[in-house]
């Protein structure tokens, strides 16, 4: 618990605090919000995409950010029409600053978004606001509103397409034959090794390891490759304390490599 309580520390304080000299640095305005339209699919559904657009040199985080950020949190609540949305990630980059690793993107992000209308017959309505760290010199947390009617006859867009084709390969594509995960006891919880037995994905090979519940927290794994295999060793903690339990179907791996980027759901008993 107590590595748990100073990795949180960490994060925090990397993403909200500004020193006296950060604070005569330009901190308003540095990232947009748009939304894409690309129109209405075969299935009914709608594709769209929030565009978010940094200053030069700022970065933002990926769902699970790594040592030093914040993921981003989406509210739709405030949106019409909409039952569900289906988020898309791009594959992200791996930073290393101060010694602490984040994960996230650079300059632009692009994230793709499928949305269910609850009722096909009528126009959907996107409206919310998303909270989100960014960071350069200083890093700063940022809520920004959106509010749009999407276009069922939007032509298709190159801007979506592109971020669609940086998703992360599946399992199958990837050519991944076997994924196991090793639970293990520990003083503060347990300890996971994943083995994940695939070509390598390209130079320094970074794993994420994922637990599938909000309420546990997940140190940053340590990766090395045996032959063929991945091994990615990692502490899950429960932030409320106490114990839990670990359903392996719900555990989620991604491979970060030079070439390409793995997404790997769910584990076999290692």
């Amino acid at each position: 618990m107590k590595r748990f309580l100073k990795s949180t520390a960490v994060a925090l304080t990397a993403c909200v605090m500004l020193n006296a000299p950060a604070q005569a640095q330009r901190v308003d305005g540095v990232v947009k919000l748009d939304i894409l339209d690309g129109g209405r699919t075969a299935s009914g559904t709608y594709l769209g995409a929030l565009r978010l657009t940094l200053q030069d040199g700022w970065k933002t985080y990926w769902r699970a950010p790594g040592d030093a950020g914040i993921p981003p949190q989406f509210d739709w609540q405030n949106s019409q029409n909409v039952g569900d949305v289906s988020i898309t990630w791009p594959a992200p980059e791996v930073f290393v600053q101060n010694g602490l690793q984040s994960i996230g993107y650079a300059n632009q992000l692009v994230l793709p978004v499928e949305i269910t209308p609850r009722n096909p017959a009528k126009p959907v309505r996107l409206r919310g606001d998303m909270d989100l760290g960014v960071c350069k010199d200083v890093c700063i947390p940022e809520r920004l509103d959106f509010d749009h009617m999407l276009d069922a006859n939007a032509a298709r867009n190159p801007a979506i397409a592109a971020a669609l084709a940086q998703r992360p390969f599946s399992a199958k594509e990837a050519r991944v034959t076997a994924a196991s995960c090793h639970l293990t006891p520990t003083v503060d919880g347990m300890q996971i090794e994943a083995r994940v037995t695939m070509p390598s994905a390209g130079g320094r090979e970074v794993a994420v390891i994922e637990p599938g519940d909000p309420a546990l927290w997940t140190s940053q794994p340590e990766t090395t490759r045996q032959g063929d295999t991945l091994v990615a060793t990692s502490e899950v903690i429960s932030a409320a304390g106490g114990s839990f339990a670990l359903d392996r179907s719900d555990i989620r791996i991604t491979v970060l490599g030079a070439k390409h980027a793995v997404d790997i759901q769910g584990c076999s008993a290692g």
